[in-house]
């Protein structure tokens, strides 16, 4: 199977199990007091599909977990601002290994951040919703990811 190649398909476009089975995962990652039967049950599955697809099927950034991601950001010249984004770096537990920042032109300012995540605690997925929700940050993607050490 290390030789099967992945694709990158909607999750809308995905059949049902499929949804239901990252559902499950991350229900029991989010409450890890839940058995695997509690959990099938609350989404609606049943436990052999669940078992079928379980370790075959996750969302994108989970992949890239125990990885180096390179976040690209776009920030206002504002004081502060990039104090925020290190801030929500650090409470998501994301080990900081580069940080380099553009002068500011028109009042805007590029920001690549490279940030192991084995230790996070927030998917990369959340990380980026919640740069993109800070004061002062315009634009958050991922630019890359690499495997760490």
């Amino acid at each position: 199977m290390s030789d099967d190649p992945y694709y990158l398909i909607r999750r809308s476009h995905l059949p049902e199990v499929i949804r239901k089975t990252v559902e499950v995962t991350e229900l029991l990652q989010q409450h890890p007091e839940l058995s695997v039967m509690e959990a099938v049950r609350q989404v609606g599955i049943s436990r052999s599909a669940y078992y079928k697809y379980k370790d075959v099927a996750r969302p994108f950034f989970s992949a890239v977990a125990g990885h180096i991601v390179t976040f690209a950001l776009t920030l206002r010249h504002l004081p502060g601002v990039l104090s925020e984004v290190l801030n929500l770096f650090a409470r998501c537990r994301g080990n900081i290994l580069t940080i380099n920042q553009s002068l500011p032109l028109q009042g805007m300012a590029t920001v690549i951040v490279s940030v192991e995540t084995r230790d996070m605690t927030a998917s990369v997925e959340e990380v980026l919703d919640q740069l993109r929700d800070l004061d002062g940050v315009t634009q958050a993607v991922v630019v890359g990811e690499s495997l760490s050490g």
